[in-house]
């Protein structure tokens, strides 16, 4: 398997990335102490650690999902310059190194609505006009999500940029589910509280395989361990009580993971050794 790409049935996965980004590592680890995490994640100068801006195509032929969408163009300057932003390739020249143009995209799949997540779901047109950069596609979002996105807490709030969001409902591309949804037959979302309440991850199966998107449940390898946690998590019990869950049904299927934030891999497995959860590269596992 390419590090990149994957055959999982009737469906073909492409690791697609807006580029990478710099996060303070403390934050990105929690409770974690430097000297443990910096093993997994070497800071730069000023204690950043570099993280991917990863999204999937899921195309089975006829129908193209896109999973999360990176941080886009319309942020101030100066959300690009505190994080280091490197547009390396860029989603949308990504996107067309597959031979996809952004009219050939049927779904758009939001784990959530913070920027850097969505911030590709519009653009600004000729006239200025801020539009679905998508426009043939309908944007899944969980409606808990939406709600919380449009109305947020003070501590969440400086996540979400109304722009990548509120014109897909003007648009009419927007589609709100509850729960467990069925996006076309072997892909669907699965909500994973943890780092917002109603966050959630993609599940794709075929061919009697299992793909599992983390999100940001598990946003890079260096995660994996139960104690790594982000401090960005609003609720960091449910992330943890979800970890397990996750983990120990990946194991006992052998599913591939997928992760949102690693700067090196999109894809791995998760194993166990002396009790303890790792993670494993696709060619070793």
């Amino acid at each position: 398997m390419n590090d990149d790409r994957l055959q999982l049935g009737s469906f073909t996965i492409h690791g697609l990335r807006d580029g990478f980004f710099y996060l303070d590592g403390g934050a990105m680890f929690g409770v974690v102490p430097r000297i443990l995490w910096e093993k997994l994640a070497p800071p730069d100068e000023k204690n950043r650690i570099k993280m991917g801006l990863n999204s999937l195509l899921i195309s089975d032929g006829n129908t193209h999902i896109l999973v999360d969408t990176g941080f886009g163009t319309l942020l101030k300057p100066k959300f690009y310059e505190h994080y280091g932003m490197e547009r390396k390739p860029g989603l949308i020249e990504a996107l067309q190194s597959e031979g996809l143009s952004v009219e050939d995209i049927d779904f758009v799949i939001n784990t959530h609505l913070h920027f850097d997540h969505c911030g590709w779901n519009t653009r600004r047109n000729e006239a200025g006009e801020i539009v679905p950069t998508f426009p043939n596609a309908v944007y899944v979002v969980q409606k808990g999500e939406w709600d919380d996105a449009r109305n947020p807490c003070l501590r969440d709030k400086s996540s979400y940029v109304p722009e990548s969001f509120l014109p897909l409902e003007i648009h009419g591309r927007l589609e709100l589910v509850e729960g467990e949804q069925e996006i076309i037959p072997g892909v669907r979302v699965v909500p994973v509280p943890g780092h917002t309440s109603f966050h959630q991850c993609v599940e794709v199966e075929s061919g009697g395989g299992t793909l599992f998107f983390l999100a940001e449940l598990v946003p890079t390898s260096a995660h994996v361990g139960l104690s790594y946690i982000m401090s960005y998590d609003l609720y960091p019990v449910e992330t943890l009580e979800s970890k397990i869950r996750i983990f120990e049904q990946a194991i006992r299927e052998h599913w591939i993971i997928a992760f949102d934030h690693d700067p090196v891999h999109f894809f791995g497995r998760i194993g166990k050794k002396n009790d303890k959860y790792v993670f494993l590269p696709l060619s070793s596992a």
